[in-house]
């Protein structure tokens, strides 16, 4: 409860009051206890009060538990007793709901929330894939050759488009860029599925979400409460790891330095927080331990809720300067060392046995140690949690359904959209790379065609000039013989009319029958010279 420029957590058992100071905010914390100890009683009865200060909140509500925040709290004999116990009547506490904005990457428990590629970067999700170095280096390299040929990359299709282009025209790249190895480029390409598997596709896509519009204040000058409902996001752990580490490292980005502040300008939430550790890879450590640390000189507050203290990894942990643990179980030797170091991380208190006190806590009672104003953790108190003063509970379907159609934030992000990226891009590309062959192929084909009809043309011609001079042969030739045949005639008969002449002339002498004989043998006489004349 926000009072006096203070946060109100609890009361101890002597009637002092216990605050959180708000100039700590940034300092991060956690909120740990076994199921049913209060935990989510204390997330609520924190971001309530940072809303009341004007502080924007963001919560990943896991249990679906933390959305009857946008409805007032129900007056019960429960909650009377508890506010006559804390004296909370005069104190100024009443029911009522919060500014609410509900959130849901995959889009049915709230306003979708996405984000691209290109803006996820090359080393964030190379953390996420958990590639390794090599794997590391392309993948920044895809991401460099697409900023250099101004593609986008926006959706899962697009970075798979992109690094099998990639593949296939390493030799035209390996002078710019360097060795790409296809095979690594295969085996990246194989961790995009599986992570497409695992939803990815919903998150990667337009209109990617705007890290500002966390930061609303209500009308009333409350920070609005951001509640993402991962009830379904939390059935994998890399996805959910994935997405609250990319908001993080997204404000880390876009905020500027912010110094010492009197009060956060954003506060993040992370319910059932061992699930974003679980399973994860020593880079994707490595990367929160980084992030959390340097994001609250941006003026951001991180809370961590888990059941145990030791879900939290000690890179992360030493990190945490405000810290609220309710009851812890211990039923095995594990367990009762879990529950010892957890003491063990509280400042110890000579008033009582913290490792004993942590055992015995009733539901609503906790264990807390928040940051002085000098920046030293105080002393661990016992409490008990203070009530909310939203509704406990889930909310109804058409209650949920009204909170978010009613944001202004629900026409801004309700309808997806592809926009022409690198998928597209190269679909164009491969499009005209094959109507360029087609039309090589039927230039080629009507060459083909042309130089096959020439030379059947010059064939056919050359047949032609042939028969033409064969008939030209023929044809002199039998002119020839007609002319030798006239002549013969001509020469003949001549030849055997000058012959007879002659014979006649000759035999003419010896009578009539002389004359006869002589001018028949001077023709043929006369014929056979002008034959062998014509032969020669």
């Amino acid at each position: 409860m926000y009072i006096d420029n203070r946060i109100r957590m609890g009361m101890k058992e002597n009637g002092e009051n216990v605050y959180l100071n708000p100039k700590m905010g940034c300092r991060h914390g956690l909120i740990a206890g076994a199921t049913g100890s209060g935990k989510t009683i204390t997330l609520k009865v924190m971001a309530e009060s940072f809303s009341d200060m004007g502080v924007p909140v963001f919560l990943a509500d896991v249990k679906g538990d933390l959305a009857g925040m946008c409805m007032s709290g129900s007056d019960t004999e429960d909650m009377q007793r508890r506010i006559q116990k804390f004296g909370l009547s005069d104190a100024g506490f009443e029911y009522k709901g919060y500014p609410t904005v509900f959130w849901d990457i995959y889009g049915k428990k709230g306003i979708p929330l996405r984000t691209s590629v290109s803006e996820m970067g090359p080393t964030l999700l190379s953390v996420v894939l958990g590639l390794n170095d090599l794997q590391s280096a392309l993948l920044a390299i895809a991401f460099k050759i697409a900023d250099d040929q101004g593609q986008l990359l926006i959706d899962t299709k697009d970075l798979k488009a992109w690094l099998n282009y990639m593949s296939e025209n390493n030799k035209d790249l390996e002078a710019d860029y360097g060795k790409i190895s296809p095979q690594s480029i295969a085996a990246i390409i194989r961790q995009v599925v599986a992570l497409e598997m695992k939803g990815a596709e919903d998150f990667f896509t337009e209109p990617a979400i705007n890290i500002r519009d966390f930061f609303a204040v209500g009308p009333e000058g409350r920070g609005v409460i951001n509640i993402l409902d991962s009830s379904s996001l939390i059935n994998d752990p890399t996805l959910y790891s994935m997405f609250m580490l990319y908001l993080l490292a997204e404000l880390f980005e876009t905020l500027p330095e912010a110094g010492d502040l009197d009060k956060p300008k954003l506060v993040f939430f992370f319910d059932e927080a061992h699930l974003l550790f679980s399973g994860a890879t020593k880079e994707l450590m490595t990367k929160v331990e980084q992030v959390v640390k340097l994001i609250r000189s941006k003026g951001v507050g991180v809370y961590f809720a888990t059941q145990n203290p030791s879900d939290i990894p000690d890179g992360v942990m030493s990190q945490l300067g405000n810290k609220v643990e309710h009851a812890l179980h211990a039923y095995t030797p594990a367990e009762q060392k879990k529950v010892k170091a957890a003491a063990e991380g509280l400042r110890e208190n000579p008033e009582f046995d913290t490792y004993e006190t942590l055992l015995a806590l009733g539901t609503g009672e906790a264990v807390v140690s928040f940051l002085q104003d000098d920046g030293v953790p105080g002393v661990a108190q016992k409490v008990s949690i203070l009530p909310p003063q939203s509704r406990m509970g889930m909310i109804d379907d058409a209650t949920r359904d009204s909170e978010i159609k009613g944001s202004l934030l629900y026409t801004k992000y309700e309808q997806p959209y592809d926009p022409d990226s690198a998928y597209e891009f190269l679909q164009r590309r491969g499009l005209e790379e094959e109507a360029r062959k087609e039309k090589e192929a039927m230039e080629a084909a009507e060459a083909k065609e042309r130089k096959a009809a020439e030379a059947a043309e010059a064939k056919q011609r050359a047949k032609e000039e042939e028969q033409e001079r064969r008939e030209a042969e023929r044809e002199a030739k039998a002119a020839g013989n007609a002319r030798k045949r006239a002549a013969k005639s001509v020469g003949s008969s001549v030849a055997g009319t000058v012959g007879r002449e002659v014979g006649k002339t000759v035999g003419g002498s010896f009578g009539k029958f002389g004359k006869t004989l002589g001018g028949n043998l001077g023709a043929s006489l006369g014929r056979g010279l002008l034959s062998t004349l014509f032969k020669c």
